[in-house]
């Protein structure tokens, strides 16, 4: 009897661990509807919205009213969010560097600040190859802030 329940045990073991594998269920906890203050931001050409948790920077943290973590301060190779400082163009956001469904999106960012030089009329700017490009011809220049944001995107608006 106790071999019979000893190997019904196993299988039930075995049948909840494959079901989790799965993805059938997640032991999460209760959950409850919250509303979270969201962004609008661009990719490509077109808008994503995403929440901003945590950043590694402790007065930034502060400013936004959101979690400080100094171990995202260790993250290396997140990809780049751009951030444009001083002038720009009317209805200028910030421009991701990838998104949901990229081989190297993470939730995760890199924040670039970008500045337009002197002289140099801001143009909205709408794709990260497009601030490159224009960094690679002098008109902006894109400096490492050295921070980096939990900011996921919660929807991809195409």
């Amino acid at each position: 009897m106790t071999r019979t329940i000893t190997l019904a045990a196993v299988a039930l073991v075995t049948l909840a661990a494959t079901a989790f594998a799965a993805g059938v269920s997640l032991p999460l906890g209760p959950s409850t509807n919250a509303q979270q203050k969201v962004f609008r931001g661009f990719y490509d050409g077109h808008h994503d919205v995403y929440l901003v948790t945590d950043v590694s920077n402790k007065a930034q943290a502060k400013a936004l009213g959101i979690n400080y973590s100094a171990a995202l301060a260790a993250v290396q190779g997140a990809p780049p969010q751009y951030f444009i400082e001083g002038r720009a163009a009317s209805g200028q956001l910030a421009v991701f560097g990838s998104e949901p469904g990229k081989p190297d999106y993470n939730p995760l960012w890199e924040e670039d600040i970008v500045t337009w030089k002197s002289g140099v009329k801001p143009v909205l700017l709408l794709k990260d190859d497009q601030i490159k490009a224009l960094a690679k011809t002098h008109k902006l220049t894109i400096r490492d802030a050295h921070v980096v944001l939990n900011a996921p995107i919660t929807k991809v608006e195409k």
